[in-house]
């Protein structure tokens, strides 16, 4: 278990975020960029054009060998026998308890070796889950030590990152593709994925090849993107965040990830799981769209309009693109249906909320 006084982690890429005046706070055991220049400025470069962010803290594990799909498939709810090499599939493990040990990317690098990108407060605890479950004829590697991860976000990212890559044509790549490449002349694992809603790429560098990468991009005019702007991009594009929206308390079906749960094969937890699609889950996580004044927080409780409790907020915030309040929570079955009106309270105030899908963006 990390200590209270560890040292925090630093990134390849710190001296960089310290030389542009970036605030930093800790995060998951690392020291991080929470902004540069402002939450909103930065959160709005992303959704209209494009910014960059450095998400090194993420983790990696490689899993190779023969039985490696067989350990893939026990461990997570999507069917990763639908990948090809060259794919990515968002999935999540179960924890054999109805919740979720963490969501996670599945990168098919051959037949027989997949890389596993999970989230960095979660790093130690899958990786012990994994080996737990690990009876099969596979290998396990721990490679997040040694790959940096800059996540280039926005609608027009492949045109400031085409510039830069010798042989990959990145306006061509299908979303949750990748490719392997070099960027400004190094190696990379170029994915077009990210966790913004607003298209763009995530380059997977060795760490000494971290930082010409992101001088590059910063030198071609992209703004530097803290963790702020990242959350606030990804509530409104109705993207879970493991510690607000699921844990180990919330099931996939509950929180809407059905359709990454595939019951077209045994996993762990699947035989409950699939009950509970069956039956219905007992709450169900929402959107919510709040259009007078204040803001839903973490914990916050939703009500009916008799002033009971129905729920709880478990992430919110005061959207830039859309310029009012938005929430997900999880909400009673009975009084979740769209278009519902519920009531969130915020310190001595009911503020009325319109149930929706999670994703706020427009169509």
């Amino acid at each position: 278990m990390e200590q209270a006084n560890s040292p925090l982690i630093q990134t390849a890429l710190h001296a960089e975020h310290t030389a542009a005046g970036a605030k930093m706070v800790p995060y998951a055991g690392y020291a991080m960029p929470v902004s540069y220049t402002g939450l909103v400025d930065e959160h709005h470069a992303v959704r209209n054009r494009y910014g960059m962010f450095d998400v090194s803290h993420m983790g990696e594990f490689r899993v190779k060998g023969p039985q490696a799909l067989e350990l893939v498939q026990h461990i997570s709810s999507n069917d990763a026998s639908k990948l090809v090499p060259g794919k990515v599939q968002y999935s999540c493990m179960p924890n054999g308890k109805g919740g979720i040990v963490d969501d996670l990317l599945v990168y098919c690098v051959a037949a027989d070796e997949f890389m596993l990108v999970v989230n960095a407060s979660n790093r130690v605890k899958d990786w012990h889950w994994i080996q737990q479950n690990n009876s099969f004829d596979a290998v396990l590697t721990d490679e997040s030590d040694t790959w940096s991860l800059i996540a280039l976000q926005g609608p027009e990212a492949a045109v400031v990152l085409q510039p830069l890559c010798e042989d990959i044509t990145v306006g061509e790549m299908g979303y949750y593709t990748f490719q392997f490449g070099t960027v400004c002349g190094r190696p990379c694992l170029v994915s077009a994925t990210g966790y913004t809603g607003a298209g763009g790429f995530e380059l997977y560098l060795k760490n000494a090849d971290a930082a010409p990468v992101w001088q590059a991009l910063a030198a071609a005019g992209v703004p530097l993107c803290g963790l702020g702007a990242r959350d606030t991009l990804r509530l409104e594009a109705g993207f879970c965040l493991y510690g607000n929206d699921i844990d180990e308390s919330t099931s996939p079906i509950a929180a809407g990830l059905g359709w990454i749960t595939k019951f077209t094969k045994a996993f762990v937890d699947s035989e409950r799981l699939q009950t509970e699609k069956e039956n219905g889950s007992n709450e169900i996580l929402r959107g919510l769209v709040i259009t007078e004044r204040g803001i839903p927080r973490q914990g916050y409780t939703i009500e009916n309009e008799s002033g009971e409790a129905i729920g709880r907020i478990t992430s919110g915030t005061s959207s830039p693109t859309l310029g009012h309040s938005i929430a997900m929570g999880y909400i009673k079955t009975a009084d979740a249906k769209l278009g519902n009106t519920v009531y969130v309270r915020i310190r001595k105030n009911a503020i009325p909320a319109e149930v929706v899908r999670p994703g706020f963006l427009p169509k």
